[in-house]
């Protein structure tokens, strides 16, 4: 059975970072592309961040470069998204995503998702 759990959500300042992390279970991780989307309320999912199977390379939405960085580590089937300078409307349920087949930037036709963690940036 396959699992994403994603941590490391919560509440932080304007300002502040935050890293949230996804343990994955139950598949060959190295076989998967991994992603990270975002859902705020009232709003659709939204792309954030992906990687490739081996770690590089790398996308992300163009609105968030230089402020978020995803990373991988295939030993630990664990992926990361590192979020710093946050803004109150990077205010999200961010979701781990997991692709064989393509690097995950459209949310249509994902594999596998997660359960998400909530993360709240506060004025």
């Amino acid at each position: 059975q396959v699992q994403l759990v994603e941590s490391g959500g919560g509440l932080v300042q304007v300002g502040g970072s935050l890293r949230v992390s996804c343990a994955a279970s139950g598949l060959t991780f190295s076989s998967y592309a991994m992603g990270w989307f975002r859902q705020a309320p009232g709003k659709e999912r939204e792309f954030v961040a992906a990687i490739s199977w081996s770690g590089s390379p790398t996308y992300y939405a163009d609105s968030l470069k230089g402020r978020f960085t995803i990373s991988r580590d295939n030993a630990q089937k664990m992926v990361y998204l590192q979020m710093n300078s946050l803004k109150p409307e990077d205010t999200a349920v961010y979701f781990c995503a997991a692709d064989e087949g393509s690097v995950p930037i459209t949310a249509a036709g994902i594999d596998y998702w997660g359960q998400g963690t909530q993360v709240t940036v506060s004025s």
